[in-house]
């Protein structure tokens, strides 16, 4: 079964940017590609300009790293990526702020906020579901919340229009799958490595193989990110999954120069590889219009 159907349990749950963007891409036969950046690295001016400049490069989905000190699930690039924004004191209420001004100017693009729990729960996480929404976020990604005991903090989301998105890795059993696939939406990411973000040694034959047992139990959009850095792995990721997702090669791009030219540089990357992505044959046959899905029906009545 291929994803892009409503989420297992989600029915009668209001569509947010991230079921439309979805369903439009899956229509058109197209995969999503999602960026991952830190919020305020290399400064906090600087986010929004870059948010932009990855959605007219071609994001289909920002992802928007909460900064702090002890991610324990990144890699090098991105930790030095919070450090450089911790430094300038950006926490999650600036984060928020960053998401509230990109909304000023794109109502269409959906953002999800990736991070750990302390920062929301120093907010208090009603508060925090509260002024996500307001801000204007659509998913949430909580990197240290197991699935079993984020039920409540899931429901709390979800009653907001927010989506509660999770992790999947190789060593997850069938079993831990199966409850996620219950409290998930939006989408769900599967993490192609073991280890932490950036690592190398992309295996595409297995990231397929686990992505079909994921399938089994989950039937919203499954996203795939460690490990792709560069158009051939994103093509190849492409094949199999939903969406393509790219954090650590991304923040090399923005810390190679000037703070003043890191929109322009991050864009100018992420576009080469939705060329490399629209260059694939579609994934999916264009949905037939509906007079005409009518009138085929209606002809084998006949």
């Amino acid at each position: 079964m291929r994803s892009g159907a409503a989420g297992v349990g989600a029915l009668g749950r209001e569509p947010n940017r991230i079921d439309a963007t979805f369903a439009a891409l899956r229509a058109a036969g197209r995969t999503a590609l999602i960026p991952y950046v830190t919020a305020g690295d290399p400064g906090p001016a600087t986010t929004v300009p870059i948010m932009k400049s990855l959605v007219a490069a071609g994001a289909d989905v920002v992802e928007l790293g909460v900064p702090f000190s002890d991610p324990m699930a990144d890699g090098p690039v991105i930790q030095r990526a919070s450090e450089r924004a911790l430094a300038q004191h950006v926490g999650l209420a600036d984060v928020l702020a960053m998401v509230a001004d990109f909304r000023r100017t794109d109502a269409k693009t959906p953002v999800v906020l990736m991070g750990y729990a302390n920062p929301i729960e120093a907010m208090g996480v009603e508060a925090f579901a509260g002024r996500a929404r307001d801000a204007g976020v659509d998913g949430v990604l909580v990197v240290d919340y197991p699935p079993e005991e984020a039920v409540e903090f899931a429901a709390l989301l979800d009653a907001r229009g927010l989506a509660p998105i999770f992790l999947v890795s190789p060593t997850t059993p069938e079993a831990r799958i199966a409850t996620i696939g219950a409290v998930a939406r939006g989408y769900v990411y599967y993490v192609s490595l073991k280890g932490v973000t950036g690592a190398g040694h992309l295996d595409t034959a297995e990231v397929a193989e686990k992505l079909t047992e994921i399938r089994r139990h989950i039937a919203i959009p499954v996203g795939v990110g460690f490990g792709i850095r560069d158009a051939a792995s994103a093509q190849a990721i492409a094949a199999s999954a939903d969406a393509v997702v790219i954090g650590s090669r991304i923040i090399q791009e923005i810390e190679a120069g000037s703070a003043a030219d890191a929109p322009q540089r991050a864009g100018t990357w992420l576009a080469g590889i939705r060329a490399a992505l629209d260059a694939l044959p579609p994934r999916f046959a264009p949905a037939a219009p509906a007079a005409a899905a009518a009138g085929a029906q209606e002809g084998t009545q006949r």
